[in-house]
């Protein structure tokens, strides 16, 4: 079974599980879209799918074991995200991040991401200190086990449980659309960045624990900025 089929047959069986029951046969083919758009994501930021590469409706049915008319879907979908080119007569392929684009997004995440440390600093309850402060502990254990495959999940996690504290219903809608395209730029430069991040991360966190609102902020905004320059730079 190829990485793509073993990931779209996990999502599949959330998907069975969720939906079976509570939705008529007739609309299952939107969940199974969701399912293949969320594989074809996954190969494609774990590298399985590199930037440029030609992606082949009928190749990605044969090994998700599905029709085109769902994969056609998730790739306009993923069209729409950033992660697929569709071009005209030539298919789709998989999209490049190029020095501006990347530049871009690091500019709006370090606002966003210093306002929800800002934020949070105020806001967070015990319980989501708590979250954040467990999955600190649990990024520097992955870091000194070498795992750092497991990294872009869990810095999804650690941004997705900071804005949670944040308590800012369109700030965490904002930084959601961004979320995957962030989580493919990090992975990137997980093995440079690995050490360094979650030393920021942890800082981060103590700042919020402490309540310091400004320093929370200037903390996030120098973690965004740091790995704005090891992504341009390296």
């Amino acid at each position: 079974m190829t990485r793509l089929n073993a990931t779209f047959t996990q999502g599949k069986q959330r998907m069975v599980d969720a939906h079976a029951r509570a939705r008529p046969i007739g609309q299952i083919h939107q969940p199974l879209r969701e399912a293949v758009q969320d594989a074809i994501r996954a190969a494609i930021v774990d590298g399985r799918y590199p930037q440029g590469e030609r992606l082949l409706e009928d190749q990605l049915a044969h090994e998700l074991d599905v029709s085109r008319n769902p994969v056609r879907e998730a790739l306009q979908a993923l069209a729409t995200e950033g992660f697929v080119v569709i071009e005209p007569r030539r298919g789709a392929r998989v999209a490049s991040v190029s020095p501006e684009r990347a530049g871009e997004l690091f500019e709006v995440r370090e606002v966003l991401e210093g306002l929800a440390a800002r934020l949070a600093a105020s806001r967070r309850t015990p319980e989501q200190l708590a979250v954040l402060e467990d999955i600190v502990a649990e990024g520097s254990r992955l870091v000194d086990a070498g795992r750092l495959g497991e990294l872009p999940e869990l810095n999804t996690r650690f941004h997705a449980a900071l804005q949670a504290a944040a308590a800012n219903g369109m700030l965490t809608d904002v930084l959601g659309r961004l979320g995957p395209i962030v989580t493919w730029v990090y992975a990137h430069r997980i093995a440079e960045r690995s050490t360094y991040s979650w030393t920021e991360h942890a800082a981060i966190v103590e700042a919020i624990a402490a309540g310091d609102a400004d320093l929370a902020h200037r903390r996030a905004c120098t973690h965004i900025a740091a790995a704005r320059a090891a992504y341009l730079t390296g």
